[in-house]
């Protein structure tokens, strides 16, 4: 198929969430000292110290591994290419911060509010994004092998080429995301919400899908072998026959696998 033609994620092109407002320059020693606030604000549990805030600074390259930053405010911050990894970001406020090449691997981000945030090829490894708020966010080319996603809200993010192998999407909001050409191979997506989804060209072997809500998903293309779909709701025979099933997936009642020739 031209590339032109293949049909694309809905919301590509249509979404912008990055800073717009001026950003914010801090010295080295600002920087420090706001540190040290946040971290006397935790350990006294907000009796002391200050929450940090960095919204719209731009902290570039920063190197914040390992570092507890619970509640911290970096939204629409400039985080490119910065460091997070094994750090603690519970409950932070990153909406529409640029985290592009970020590294995130490890990094506990539960509950944290990611919405409309930049995190085009940015690695999450491992990283823990349960009930995290992610909206819309941008997460192309990024990597969450391993990474735990349950009860996350990801309405209307681009993952489009990202790699999701083994990680953990149970009762994921992902209606209306953009998974094409994504590689979900042994993912867990039970009772998943995926109404809309766009999951052309996507890798699904052996994925788990068992109560997962399909509804008006795009498959075209996708790779569903040895996938458990038992007992999702809204998957038609329409849907299936646009993607490749094999002797190992495990289909709903009342639904069959086409014979694929391409082997």
């Amino acid at each position: 198929m031209v590339e032109s033609a293949r049909p694309r994620s809905p919301f590509v092109g249509k979404i912008d969430f990055s800073a717009r407002a001026p950003h914010r320059v801090l010295s080295p020693d600002e920087i420090g000292q706001i540190l040290a606030a946040h971290r006397l604000y935790i350990e006294t549990e907000r009796r002391q110290g200050r929450r940090a805030d960095f919204g719209s600074v731009d902290l570039t390259g920063m190197d914040f591994s390992g570092l507890n930053l619970r509640r911290a405010k970096m939204d629409h911050a400039v985080l490119r290419g910065a460091d997070f990894t094994r750090a603690h970001l519970q409950r932070a406020n990153l909406i529409g911060a640029i985290l592009i090449q970020a590294r995130l691997d490890s990094a506990d981000l539960s509950g944290a509010r990611l919405s409309g945030a930049n995190l085009v090829s940015a690695s999450l490894e491992n990283a823990c994004l349960a009930r995290a708020d992610m909206e819309f966010a941008l997460m192309a080319k990024a990597r969450l092998h391993g990474a735990g996603l349950d009860a996350a809200d990801m309405s209307g993010a681009i993952l489009d080429d990202a790699v999701l192998t083994q990680a953990d999407l149970r009762a994921a909001n992902l209606r209306g995301a953009g998974f094409r050409d994504a590689r979900l191979d042994g993912a867990d997506l039970r009772d998943a919400r995926l109404g809309g989804a766009f999951l052309v060209g996507a890798l699904l072997r052996g994925a788990d899908l068992r109560g997962a809500y399909l509804r008006l998903a795009r498959l075209d293309g996708a790779n569903l072998s040895g996938a458990n779909l038992f007992g999702t709701e809204g998957l038609t025979q329409a849907q299936l026959d646009r993607a490749h099933c094999d002797i190992g997936t495990i289909l709903p009642e009342g639904l069959t696998r086409m014979e694929d020739d391409k082997g």
